[in-house]
Order: C-alpha cells, then sequence, then structure tokens
C-alpha cells in the first residue's frame, strides 16, 4: 500500500516520465513523510530522534521551495496549491 501512495504521488508530480528527482518530486514525497511522521510523533512524545528527523525534513522541503519560488514561480505555486501548503 504505501509504494501504490508513494507512485501516485510520483504521477502526480512528475515533470516527464521518468522524472524521479525534480523538486516538485521532491517537495511531494517529503510532505507525505512529514504527514506520517507528524502522526507518529502525536502518539509518541517522547521520541526525540524522529522528532530531530522530521526537522530535518521540514527544512529539506522548505529550502526546495525557496528553490522552486525563486526560478520557477507557476510550478511553486500550483505545488503549493496541490499539496495544501501554507504561504
Amino acid at each position: 500500500m504505501a509504494e501504490s501512495t508513494q507512485t501516485s504521488d510520483l504521477k502526480e508530480f512528475q515533470l516527464h516520465e521518468k522524472d524521479t528527482g525534480s523538486a516538485d518530486v521532491q517537495v511531494a514525497l517529503l510532505t507525505r513523510r512529514i504527514e506520517h511522521l507528524t502522526e507518529h510523533l502525536k502518539i509518541n512524545r517522547k521520541d526525540h530522534s524522529s522528532r530531530r528527523g522530521l526537522l530535518k525534513m521540514v527544512a529539506q522541503r522548505r529550502s526546495l521551495l525557496d528553490y522552486l519560488s525563486k526560478t520557477k514561480a507557476d510550478r511553486y505555486k500550483h505545488l503549493i496549491e496541490k499539496l495544501n501548503l501554507r504561504k
């Protein structure tokens, strides 16, 4: 089941058929992992190592979004609307 949601995320944000590394795809995958880890941390409040990983993922996503906003503003706007991210 996890693989099917990951591949559906890939297909939705790919720029071309074999695209797996564009900023759009990376942001989508990071967003899904962040949502999953956030739910984990609601249950396991004292899991500090996972919290640190979450913060690193959020920072990585933020830097990718900053890159997109500076270079490809239309793709950035489409991406934040599609993923329901604030801003």
